[in-house]
């Protein structure tokens, strides 16, 4: 293999691909990155056997050829060089990769390419379109509810369903409960139902921000993986074998309190009472208190009111604040893990949130005023009032 490309280019690659590198292992090649000329590009791959992700950059490519070489030793070198052209020459006895950029040059061990694990492709499967700021604002609104605990495996997972032009995109983790509907950008020929690790979904949203072109996803179920086809990045992920919670089941249908918030200030209150849950078991208490009899309504029964949000460390003090708001129903009191209010205010979208209650041992539901394509689910905390 002859070879030459730019430095930011090379780092920008490994930096792609570092992700999927095995950190522990008892396969000690996964800890190592495989590159290999293809269709005059440079292409770099590497994979812990649960997740793969292959990049491809551009080069000059005078002698075809492969090598699987240390990844971290690799992506630090390559990082510390400048912004120049890198040449590289793999000499294949001993399997050795040299590096020459400017002044400086290395030489690396390596290992012949047919010892490295084989990337798996998807073939064959069932095919889907979704635009890719559709499925970053869907990552990033479900993602972060799944377990990170093994003791129940699926709940490390996202359950992705597919039927028509809609999908619908699933986590919990016996807490908390993120759902997601969206549009596809082309409708599925049969409906799917899938269990994706959130690990995958978390490092393919890293790549999604760049993205234009609908991302492609190609899921064969019976052979336990998906692959997801970006522009010069493909991802290859097992799937998560079992059956999720009924979900559906989990959303409460009705409340007898509907409070309305602007979102950003919301926020502000609860990082604020957040410093002071820290110390205090991590509650934070919300009372919503809708203004007097008589106060004139804005239709639907809502009307002008406040929530105040408290939190206390016995040793250290306490913290109260009030925001305005507008309320349906009933004076209502609720507390949350401050991390969890944090999660879900953080991830939803400018513009007012509802937070509609039953009682204080009732589940709260946070959804957007302006769409339906999201709820979160957040259970209680117990406390005496």
């Amino acid at each position: 293999m002859r070879l030459s490309c730019l430095q930011e280019n090379l780092s920008r690659g490994l930096g792609v691909v570092g992700r999927a590198v095995a950190t522990r292992t008892t396969l000690p090649i996964t800890q190592n990155v495989l590159l290999a000329t293809d269709q005059a590009m440079l292409k770099l791959s590497a994979t812990n056997l649960e997740i793969a992700i292959t990049t491809w950059i551009g080069a000059m490519v005078e002698e075809e050829g492969s090598i699987t070489v240390p990844a971290r030793l690799l992506t630090e070198f390559v990082a510390s060089l400048p912004a120049e052209r890198i040449d590289m020459v793999m000499t294949p006895r001993p399997m050795t990769l040299q590096l020459t950029c400017a002044r400086s040059e290395a030489r690396i061990h390596g290992t012949d390419a047919e010892e490295f694990p084989p990337i798996p492709t998807v073939e064959g499967g069932l095919a889907a379109k979704i635009d890719p700021q559709v499925l970053k604002t869907a990552i990033s609104q479900v993602v972060f509810a799944a377990a990170t605990e093994e003791s129940r495996p699926v709940l490390t997972g996202v359950k992705l369903e597919l039927e028509g032009d809609r999908f619908t995109m699933a986590a919990a983790d016996g807490f908390r409960l993120a759902v997601y509907r969206g549009h596809l950008a082309e409708p599925v020929g049969e409906p799917i139902s899938i269990i994706l690790p959130a690990r995958t979904l978390s490092e393919l949203n890293r790549f999604l921000g760049e993205q234009d072109s609908p991302v492609e996803m190609t899921m064969t179920p019976a052979r336990g993986q998906v692959m997801f086809r970006l522009q010069n990045i493909e991802v290859v992920s097992q799937l998560i074998q079992g059956t999720f919670p009924n979900y559906s089941q989990l959303i409460p249908q009705s409340y007898q309190t509907r409070t309305v918030f602007d979102l950003q200030e919301l926020l502000r209150a609860t990082r604020s009472a957040a410093i002071f849950a820290r110390d205090g078991s991590q509650i934070i208490r919300l009372q919503m208190t809708p203004a007097a009899e008589g106060t004139p309504s804005e239709g639907e029964g809502r009307r002008p009111g406040r929530v105040t949000i408290s939190a206390r460390a016995e040793e250290m003090g306490d913290h109260q604040d009030e925001v305005d708001t507008y309320i349906e129903g009933d004076e209502s009191k609720i507390a949350f893990n401050s991390k969890y209010l944090l999660d879900v205010l953080s991830v939803m979208e400018r513009g007012e949130v509802v937070l509609e209650t039953t009682t204080p041992s009732s589940p709260g539901v946070f959804k957007p005023t302006n769409s339906d394509s999201y709820v979160h689910v957040v259970m209680p905390m117990f406390v005496q009032w």
